[in-house]
């Protein structure tokens, strides 16, 4: 029998009159139960019925601190008291200024220049653009194509599709987008390297020696490399082995082509670590961040650069060496305040170091997980969690696509109290870095009942 009261069935109706959704098939939507979200308090939402869920994906990866979080709600009402907005064109603003300067702090060493945007979509295209005009600046003509990682994904619009590479994602708008160089990206259960006959580590890190031929033959048109570090989140949470990273650093040194960190997912503690480029070292020339930036309360992006790139823009007016890119709320006050509060919690509450114990605990509990026998693969970095479910294990075959297992186990997650979401027959998983012990148990014991009840 069902709940729904009156004003939720209006709004659903509503909704289904009105509203598209993104990478949702309307069809479908129309047709099935929905469920309309009203209010949310630490790893908790509430739908308008009242009944409560555990945030499994942190609203899209975005919830940091959990919601409701006293110090941003107060960031942001200060805020409110003073402007909500003003632009960065010809004007500065006080959050602005005082967000940058802790972005530098803290990122990895030498990005020193930091560009506002509002997603993380913008955030990559202003660092594809700002790779590009640097060689132009810098008299070195043909740089114009980035070399990018199969299963990649960096955002929607149209330049960050084009270093793009899932199909679904990407496949009609191919005539419209710029072809770049594609290299292997170690997704270790199914290796993207076809002359590697071994398992990691076994084949020494293989993709790497595929990386350095790309290189070597295409670092004279390439004007950067661009990667997601230590995991490619839309793929179904692909991680990188030890190492991977610091090797692509360090040959795109080699060959004189620009990096860009696309740390737009994996930034802010989702790894483990501040910055996954931290994990190994890692500098980049440019880097991309959103997502956690203002804890999940309001849409703001970061492109951060090198005083080397900055000043290749430099010159007089006529010139024309300025970067001309912008957007109406570059630099909004509430969203810098929103960050600059998020980042004070990292800071006071000693975010990083009281995550580790929670990392600890996942991985044991996604241990038991593993001997399931639907479950192929769990890749794990932090709080990051792909759990690919596959119809025969030792073949590591997948379910039919049209049986939309992975789908299928997340509604089934709903009944028990807990949102996370699919990608493909991949489950993810990706809680605020606040989740609690008992929370965690709890995470892992829906997903095991979940598909338990689908198969079934």
């Amino acid at each position: 029998m069902s709940t729904t009261g009156k004003r939720t069935e209006e709004l659903i109706a509503l909704d289904k009159l009105h509203v598209w959704h993104p990478f949702t098939q309307q069809k479908e939507w129309v047709s099935s139960e929905q469920l309309v979200i009203e209010r949310g308090n630490g790893n908790y939402l509430f739908d308008t019925d009242g009944k409560k869920y555990l945030d499994g994906v942190s609203s899209l990866w975005v919830t940091v601190h959990g919601h409701r979080k006293r110090e941003i709600d107060r960031a942001v009402r200060e805020q409110l008291k003073k402007i909500a907005h003003t632009t960065l064109l010809g004007l500065s603003s006080v959050p602005s200024i005082e967000l940058a300067a802790k972005l530098v702090k803290i990122t990895p060493r030498g990005l020193n220049r930091v560009f506002y945007s509002d997603s993380g979509s913008t955030a990559v295209e202003i660092a594809l653009k700002i790779a590009y005009q640097y060689w132009v600046e810098k008299g070195i003509k043909g740089k114009n194509r980035f070399i990018t990682f199969t299963g990649a994904y960096h955002g929607d619009t149209l330049g960050s599709m084009g270093v793009g590479e899932i199909g679904p994602f990407v496949k009609k708008f191919n005539p419209l987008l710029k072809k770049h160089i594609r290299a292997p990206y170690p997704y270790c259960y199914r290796c993207p390297v076809k002359s590697n006959k071994k398992e990691y580590p076994e084949c020494g890190t293989a993709c790497l020696g595929d990386f350095e031929r790309i290189l070597e033959k295409h670092h004279e048109e390439a004007a950067a490399c661009i990667i997601e570090p230590l995991v490619q989140g839309a793929a179904g949470m692909i991680t990188s082995p030890p190492g991977f990273l610091k090797g692509v650093r360090r040959l795109t040194k080699k060959y004189g082509v620009l990096l860009i960190a696309d740390e737009v997912a994996v930034g802010f503690g989702r790894t483990g670590k501040l910055f996954a480029c931290e994990h190994e070292g890692v500098s980049p020339d440019i880097m991309a961040l959103a997502k956690g930036i203002t804890g999940g309360y309001l849409p703001l992006a970061a492109t951060l650069t090198t005083e080397k790139i900055y000043r290749a823009f430099l010159g007089k007016y006529e010139d024309f060496k300025a970067f001309l890119h912008g957007h109406t709320y570059t630099g909004n006050p509430l969203g810098c305040a929103a960050a600059i509060a998020n980042l004070n919690i990292f800071e006071n509450d000693k975010v990083i170091e009281g995550i580790q114990p929670k990392i600890e605990l996942l991985s044991t509990l996604l241990g038991e997980l593993k001997e399931h026998k639907y479950v192929g693969d769990i890749r794990q970095r932090g709080l990051m969690v792909g759990i690919e479910l596959v119809a025969d294990k030792h073949a590591k075959e997948p379910f039919p696509t049209k049986e939309r297992l992975g789908h299928a186990v997340c509604v089934k997650a709903r009944e028990y109290g807990l949102i996370i979401r699919p990608l493909g027959d991949v489950i993810i998983l990706m809680p605020p870095l606040s989740i609690k012990d008992a929370e965690l148990k709890k995470i892992v014991r829906v997903v095991r009942d979940s598909i338990n009840a689908c198969i079934a």
